[in-house]
């Protein structure tokens, strides 16, 4: 009776040992989450400068990384989005743990619409803030030829001008510095007038830069849209948005993984690349370009 007494109480230390080291390990891989501004994305990766600490987190994203447009007072309302969305200058909370290369395997980003906005005009180089600085300059000039007697108004509005043309070098700057990219490249597709679908004869050219693409070390993949300027702005946009949506849809469905391709930029009129006085430099400014892009740190530059 001793020895079976003996034996049951060392069984139920072992058991009690294992509990132990197993809520031990379940520490190790307990959950971290991160506030923060991206700075980078290579492939499959992206940097972002943590506000919690100030220092850079490397985030690997994965197939099972859920990606969320979150709204509202508590973030009630939420939408999937794609990891296409997930661009340079956007901040994002992540949630996940840590692997054993110290990267924050994220099964969790979050951001606001908003936010995410401000992001992609940065991108395609407009701004918000120019925006309010051109009206804020009208504005002014108004007041000046009407209301003589309102220079002390006048003057705190130029002092209002000069600080928004700051954050538009900065927020510029800033954008240039992320955008430190070698052009690996490069396919042009043209459409026709008020066309948005892809001439046939354009495809083996992308399917030749997808097959490009896949050989180069943490690719990734810019599609901007264009339109000419004949026709009103806003059919303009929606043309160059349409272009865009068209030739990265035609990228993914050939193989090139969300996670390798940042959001699709609507560029509109903003670069023409031939007068569009004549029917030969509109066609000309009625494109797409696709790029391969690596960032110059990883090609060593």
């Amino acid at each position: 009776m001793r020895t079976i007494k003996i034996t049951r109480i060392a069984g139920f230390a072992a058991a009690f040992l294992t509990a132990i080291l197993l809520s031990g390990g379940m520490a190790v891989a307990q959950s971290t989450q991160i506030h923060g501004l991206i700075d980078g994305r290579s492939g499959a990766t992206m940097t972002v400068q943590a506000q919690e600490t100030g220092s850079n987190v490397v985030v690997l994203l994965t197939d099972n990384t859920t990606v969320e447009d979150v709204e509202g007072k508590f973030h009630m309302r939420k939408k999937q989005m794609g990891m296409a969305a997930l661009v340079p200058g956007l901040p994002v909370q992540v949630s996940g743990t840590y692997n054993a290369q110290n990267q924050l395997v994220a099964y969790d980003v979050k951001f606001k619409a908003s936010n995410l906005k401000t992001a992609e005009d940065i991108q395609a180089g407009v701004a918000p803030v120019e925006e309010q600085t051109q009206a804020q300059q009208q504005q002014i000039a108004q007041q000046e030829a009407q209301l003589h007697q309102q220079q002390q108004e006048v003057a705190a509005e130029q002092a209002k001008i000069a600080a928004n043309k700051a954050a538009v070098a900065a927020a510029n700057k800033r954008f240039g510095e992320l955008g430190d990219y070698n052009i690996l490249g490069e396919v042009t597709v043209y459409f026709g007038n008020g066309k948005v679908a892809i001439d046939p004869q354009y495809k083996p050219q992308l399917v030749g830069l997808i097959q490009k693409a896949k050989t180069i070390n943490a690719y990734l993949i810019q599609v901007k849209g264009y339109a000419s300027s004949v026709g009103s702005a806003a059919l303009n946009q929606k043309l160059s948005t349409e272009r865009a949506s068209n030739v990265t849809d035609f990228l993914e469905q050939n193989g090139i993984p969300l996670t390798n391709m940042l959001a699709p930029g609507a560029m509109g009129t903003s670069v023409q690349v031939a007068p569009d006085t004549t029917t030969e430099g509109q066609a000309e400014n009625r494109r797409v370009v696709v790029q391969i892009l690596q960032n110059k740190g990883i090609a060593g530059d």
